[in-house]
């Protein structure tokens, strides 16, 4: 029997007009990227705060629209870095249906590892398996070349899943160099990664491990954490936490290998899982 982690309560007032609003912002993003006056981590924010808000009111991503803001989301998060590691002047990126001709831009502030590992979640959501490999061949120095402080952590986690899916030496050891620093002695904000952090790292343990059990034993703690993270009075109406992008992205991986996953929660999208969207458009 699966269990259920509901969501946190959410104002869904006014949900529509929201997203309407969203939707308009993103398109007026997207459209700019070709002249030069959007930036790619700006239209990443935004894309994904769009995709995310579609799963206030559909929170299995059953119908079309959502699964439309998830891929726009995921080209635009590859879009980040094949513009960032571009040899010509300019790269030909497919986003929102369109092929776009985009400025090679190199390092900029937005091309660091948050923004990375966010791009490789929803390649793996939307099951972009040569979008994957492109991100998995981003050099990591690139990344350490961003003014922006990052923890070491962050890097050891990309290293960790690029190493995974380039099927490269020493996973393990990567793997156990992003858990120790995720110390709560020795990070900055504790809770944060405590909550949000570390938890995808133990479920990614437990997939590579074939740990079926084990693998729901922390999806479930994974989400409990999100939860109670994203329930606080000042985060609660916060779009980020609609979704837990993080272990939506473990599960999608488990899932494909076969593992059962016997957990449901609104957090998850169903549908997304279960990749019935895919191969609905050329991407």
């Amino acid at each position: 029997m699966a269990s259920i982690i509901p969501r946190h309560p959410f104002p869904t007032e006014n949900a529509e007009e929201g997203l309407a609003v969203l939707q308009q912002n993103a398109q007026e993003m997207i459209d700019g990227l070709e002249a030069g006056s959007t930036s790619l981590g700006d239209a990443l924010g935004t894309t994904l705060t769009l995709a995310e808000a579609h799963c206030l009111m559909d929170p299995r991503a059953a119908i079309f629209p959502t699964w439309d803001a998830w891929v726009t989301a995921m080209q635009v998060g590859s879009a980040v870095f094949a513009a960032a590691t571009a040899t010509e002047e300019h790269v030909l990126c497919r986003i929102a249906h369109k092929d776009r001709t985009l400025q090679a831009t190199g390092q900029e502030w937005y091309v660091h590892p948050g923004a990375w590992i966010t791009a490789f979640y929803l390649a793996v959501v939307c099951r972009e398996k040569d979008r994957i490999t492109a991100l998995s061949r981003v050099p990591v120095s690139l990344l350490r070349e961003n003014g922006s402080r990052f923890e070491e952590y962050d890097y050891a986690w990309m290293e960790t899943l690029q190493t995974y899916w380039l099927g490269g030496q020493d996973l393990v050891p990567k793997l156990v160099s992003a858990v120790d620093g995720t110390d709560p002695e020795s990070v900055a904000d504790p809770e944060t990664v405590g909550k949000l952090v570390y938890p995808p790292m133990e479920m990614f343990h437990r997939f590579i491990r074939k740990d079926h059990e084990g693998f729901n034993r922390a999806l479930i703690r994974a989400l409990e954490l999100h939860k109670q993270y994203w329930s606080e009075e000042e985060r609660a109406v916060n779009i980020s936490g609609l979704v837990a992008l993080a272990p939506l992205a473990m599960t999608c991986l488990a899932h494909d290998a076969g593992i059962p996953i016997e957990v449901e929660s609104e957090y998850l999208p169903a549908v997304l899982i279960s990749r019935n969207w895919c191969g609905e458009f050329p991407t």
